[in-house]
C-alpha cells in the first residue's frame, strides 16, 4: 500500500498552538519579526570548534536582543561551513538558551528518510517543548557526488521528484496516525505522540523557486524565501504561494518569512570590506573551488577575473550592508516591497565578531529590547 499526498481543503480549525508558534509579534520599531539564519561560517584562521561555539554566543545574543527565531542550515561538503547536522546543533543551543525559537532552515528532506528525521526533531520537541521549528527542503545542500553518498543512490532526481510523498511520510511518523493496513502503521517515533507528547514542531516549506512555494500555499504550510541568494523569484514566490494558499489546522492565511544577507557595521566601507570576503568565497564555491570564508586582507590581495567581477557585483548588490541605520531602511524597503511578514537575517562575512556585532546594530537601529552588546 502506498499512501498519496492529498491537497483537499481541510477543515479550517487554526490550531492555536501552532498558529502562535508560527506567528511572532514584531519589537521596537521592526515592521515584522526577524530571526537569525546561521550557517556556522568556519573563516580562515578559525575551526569548526570555532564556529561552534560562536553559534551559541549569537544564540544568547539573538535570544536577549528580541529575534524570534535562530535557524541552521544544512550543507555538505563545504569546509566553510560546519552546518552539515542542523538537529545536532540545535540540540546545543537548546541547552544555552530559553526561549528563543530554534529550528532547521533547513533539513534537506531529500538526503534523509523520514522516520530519522521525526526522530530527531521529536527529540529536539522534547529537549526544548514548544521552541522547535521543521523547516524543510528538497534541494541536496551540496553538490550531486556528496547527494549521492548521503542517498545511497545515484539517482538524484529522486529525492526531489519524491519530495511531496517524503513530507507525507514524515508528518505521519510525527503525527503517529499511518492508517491501519499501512506498512508502517505498527512503527512509532520515539519521542513522539506514543509516549503523550503535547506536541510536535511546525513544519515550514523552504524554496528558492515556485514548487515549494505552490505546495505550502496548497498545504497551508508557513513558507519561507531565499531571497539572500535567489532574489529575483522572491515576488514571483510569494505571489504564487499567496494565490495558491488553502487555509489549513495550522495557519488560516499565509505566513511568509524571507531569508536576507544583511551586514551593519559602523562604518560604511568597513561594511562593504567585510561583505566581499563572503563574495569571494561565493566565487570559489560556484568555480569549485570551496574552501574557508578567506580573510579580508585575503580578499582584498585577489584578482578577480572580468566575470567574477560581474558575478560579485550582482552577489554584494543583494547584501544589505552599512551603517545600521542604512541597513534598518534597506531592511525595512525589503519587506514593503515583499510584504513578507518576516525577515530572516544571514550575514555573510569572515570575521565572526564582525558578523555577531552586526546583529547587535540592527538591533539597536529597531530599538529592540535588550540594549547594545559591545561584544
Amino acid at each position: 500500500m502506498t499512501w498519496k499526498l492529498t491537497l483537499e481543503d481541510p477543515n479550517v480549525t487554526d490550531d492555536a498552538t501552532h498558529a502562535d508558534a508560527i506567528r511572532g509579534t514584531a519589537q521596537g520599531t521592526a515592521p515584522v519579526p526577524l530571526s537569525v539564519l546561521d550557517l556556522v561560517t568556519v573563516g580562515a584562521g578559525t575551526t569548526a570548534t570555532d564556529a561552534l561555539h560562536n553559534s551559541v554566543t549569537l544564540s544568547k545574543l539573538a535570544e536577549r536582543r528580541g529575534y524570534l527565531r535562530h535557524w541552521i542550515a544544512e550543507h555538505h561538503s563545504m569546509p566553510g561551513i560546519a552546518s552539515s547536522s542542523p538537529a545536532v546543533i540545535l540540540a546545543h543551543l537548546a541547552a544555552h538558551t530559553e526561549r528563543i525559537r530554534l529550528g532547521s532552515g533547513g533539513v534537506m528532506l531529500p538526503n534523509h528518510a523520514p522516520l530519522v528525521i521525526a526522530e530527531q526533531f521529536g527529540t529536539l520537541e522534547a529537549l526544548a517543548p514548544g521552541r522547535v521549528d521543521l523547516g524543510l527542503g528538497r534541494a541536496p545542500g551540496t553538490d550531486g557526488a556528496t547527494a549521492a553518498a548521503l542517498r545511497r543512490s545515484e539517482r538524484l532526481n529522486e529525492g526531489a521528484d519524491d519530495f511531496p510523498q517524503q513530507l507525507v511520510e514524515l508528518t505521519r511518523f510525527l503525527d503517529d496516525d499511518f492508517p491501519d493496513g499501512h506498512p508502517y502503521a505498527r512503527i512509532h517515533s520515539v519521542p513522539g505522540p506514543v509516549q503523550g507528547a503535547p506536541g510536535r514542531p511546525p513544519i515550514w516549506l523552504l524554496g528558492s523557486s515556485g514548487f515549494s512555494a505552490q505546495l505550502a500555499g496548497m498545504l497551508g504550510l508557513p513558507f519561507a524565501f531565499a531571497h539572500h541568494f535567489s532574489a529575483q523569484n522572491t515576488v514571483p514566490a510569494l505571489d504564487l504561494y499567496r494565490s495558491s494558499f488553502r487555509p489549513s489546522e495550522v495557519l488560516s492565511e499565509p505566513y511568509a518569512l524571507i531569508g536576507v544577507a544583511a551586514l551593519a557595521t559602523e562604518d560604511e566601507a568597513e561594511a562593504r570590506r567585510q561583505v566581499m570576503t563572503g563574495a569571494l568565497s561565493m566565487v570559489r564555491l560556484r568555480t569549485g573551488r570551496p574552501g574557508l570564508v578567506p580573510t579580508p586582507e585575503e580578499t582584498e590581495a585577489y584578482t578577480f577575473s572580468e566575470m567574477e567581477r560581474d558575478f560579485v557585483e550582482g552577489w554584494v548588490g543583494n547584501v544589505v550592508h552599512g551603517t545600521p541605520d542604512a541597513v534598518r531602511d534597506g531592511l525595512n524597503e525589503l519587506q514593503k516591497r515583499t510584504g513578507a511578514d518576516e525577515l530572516m537575517i544571514t550575514a555573510n562575512a569572515h570575521t565572526a565578531s564582525v558578523r555577531i556585532r552586526s546583529y547587535d546594530l540592527i538591533a539597536d537601529a529597531y530599538g529592540l529590547p535588550g540594549g547594545s552588546s559591545q561584544g
